[in-house]
């Protein structure tokens, strides 16, 4: 389950039809917000006290002005407060996942991803976080940052239209880290309903939306995929794509996609 959106909660029917269709992950920042509503407060709205089988995983590193602009990557002594904001409005005493997001945005001082990551490992020894990630990150930074503290899970950009990142993923695979790939479904409606991946979600009597979803579950066994979703009847379709087996011959298919 990808970013919540008060649609996604449908009056807090989420809460049972969520768990129900087998959502354990849920991908959450307080630095996503618009003028009226909170990510964070909406989610604590539909399950809280959490399922101890849920993990919610949130983000710090962006500073936001108050209408939402990102505009700077944070110094290493503003990660606490943004981990205590995540806290605060979750509602919890530890966070189960923080990524650290590395972002396109210039760092206040240039001050390097290894001394961020070290300040965010700090607080996981205070006990404030339980494990760690990196998202939007290069092979490179990966490495810095598991030089100084163990890494859990990476999100960044991959799918089935945009592989990239594809030996990122499989160095994740090798050395037991989640990868969490955002945009999954990137490359937009028209993308998704053209060419082979339209031929193999007619064979499977599914949407492109989930033939790229169940494609990213083949991929690679350290995929898990959190696609945003905003209704229930949006979450019961992404969660039905994992249970479409893809053949050889549909891998295949789609391996040309990206190019």
């Amino acid at each position: 389950m990808g970013r919540s959106r008060r649609r996604a909660c449908d009056g807090c029917g989420g809460r049972t039809a969520g768990r129900g269709a087998g959502a354990r992950h849920i991908d959450t920042a307080a630095f996503y917000f618009s003028a009226t509503e909170r990510a964070n407060d909406i989610l604590r709205e539909a399950l809280h006290p959490y399922p101890a089988d849920v993990t919610i995983a949130t983000k710090v590193g962006p500073l936001r002005t108050a209408t939402g602009e990102m505009y700077a990557e944070a110094r290493p002594e503003q990660l606490r407060g943004l981990v205590e904001e995540n806290l605060r409005q979750l509602g919890v005493d530890a966070l189960d996942l923080v990524y650290l997001r590395v972002g396109r945005l210039k760092a206040v001082g240039g001050v390097p991803l290894g001394e961020r990551f070290a300040a965010l490992a700090a607080l996981r020894e205070e006990g404030l976080v339980r494990r760690l990630g990196v998202s939007n990150v290069s092979a490179e930074q990966l490495a810095e940052a598991r030089a100084i503290a163990p890494v859990a899970a990476v999100q960044n950009r991959f799918g089935v239209l945009d592989q990239a990142d594809g030996a990122l993923v499989d160095e994740c695979a090798g050395a037991g880290i989640a990868y969490m790939p955002f945009f999954a479904l990137g490359g937009g409606h028209t993308a998704l309903e053209s060419g082979n991946l339209r031929t193999v979600a007619e064979r499977h009597g599914a949407t492109a939306h989930q033939i790229a979803l169940a494609w990213g579950l083949a991929r690679s066994p350290a995929i898990i995929q959190i696609p945003g979703t905003s209704s229930l009847a949006h979450l019961e379709e992404n969660m039905a794509a994992a249970r479409i087996a893809l053949g050889e011959d549909d891998l295949a298919l789609l391996e040309p996609v990206a190019d």
